[in-house]
């Protein structure tokens, strides 16, 4: 007998050996394919934007080589595309629109190509595994290496935008509001 299909279309195709980073200590890795954790304390986030405290990772970042496809994970609507553009921030974005178990579910796909945003507007439907955008590459994805942040989210966003690194502090709030991209990207980690 065979395991059935994932319910959800994966987010980006990883290949079977890719790196699951840890980044509570500073410094980046120089792999190409890999996993950045949810719910982890970065050490790494020291732009201005953090301001010396959102350092806690309520998204999952998936790596690969600039241009490669980031696909829908169930079918939806774009709700909002834009660029975020501070030092550090998403760099071009798109959130998405959908409907889980009878509820709304959003999610935000930073660090995308700039070409990305030209190809979708809000309000434009998507199936299930569509190419939404493509990952960016470092000088326009805000500096970091070639990677979608991939975060869910339950409270409606009102722009391109959502917190993927929040204060330690607020952590039982945040992990209510920003629920583990696992539940759509599967045991990936």
């Amino acid at each position: 007998m065979t395991d059935p299909a994932p319910p959800f279309h994966p987010v980006v195709h990883l290949p079977d050996d890719y790196v699951v980073l840890d980044l509570t200590q500073s410094g980046h890795t120089s792999a190409v394919w890999s996993v950045g954790r949810y719910d982890e304390d970065r050490a790494i986030y020291t732009q201005d934007l953090f301001a010396g405290r959102r350092s806690l990772h309520v998204g999952i970042d998936l790596g690969g080589p600039a241009g490669t496809a980031v696909h829908a994970f169930a079918a939806g609507r774009i709700l909002f595309v834009g660029v975020n553009p501070a030092p550090g921030d998403y760099g071009p974005t798109i959130v998405t629109e959908h409907e889980l178990d009878g509820a709304p579910l959003w999610a935000l796909h930073g660090h995308l190509a700039v070409a990305s945003l030209e190809r979708r507007s809000p309000g434009d439907a998507f199936a299930s595994g569509d190419v939404l955008g493509h990952l960016g590459a470092e000088a326009e994805n805000g500096g970091w290496p070639p990677h979608v942040h991939f975060q869910l989210s339950r409270v409606r966003p009102t722009t391109h935008d959502l917190p993927g690194a929040v204060d330690p502090a607020d952590r039982a709030r945040a992990l209510a509001d920003y629920p583990d991209p696992r539940i759509v990207l599967g045991p990936i980690y």
